[in-house]
């Protein structure tokens, strides 16, 4: 009789072997994203993570944690954009 370690040890090879591959697909697809929509992007995976974590796998935390991931990741990127513009504007004045 076979143990479940021997069976399960490929499988968990090819497993990571696909998420790696799927992780480099991913990250060559955001080459074209503005830092907006990076930073939207990555707040959103951050949220979502969070929202799964905080509520035991629930859809629905794991989706409400994405929407605010996502949202704080684009203001995140309107803040840093309205202090380049008051840095430029105070430089132009000195």
């Amino acid at each position: 009789m076979t143990s479940w370690t021997s069976i399960s040890r490929p499988f968990l090879r090819a497993g990571a072997v696909l998420l790696l591959v799927l992780t480099a697909l991913g990250l060559a697809g955001c080459a074209s994203m503005s830092a907006r929509d990076r930073n939207t992007a990555v707040g959103a995976a951050v949220g979502g993570v969070a929202g799964s974590v905080l509520t035991d796998g629930s859809a629905i935390g794991t989706l409400g944690g994405a929407v605010v991931g996502g949202v704080i990741g684009r203001e995140v990127d309107a803040g840093e954009r309205k202090d380049d513009r008051n840095r430029r504007n105070r430089d132009r004045d000195d």
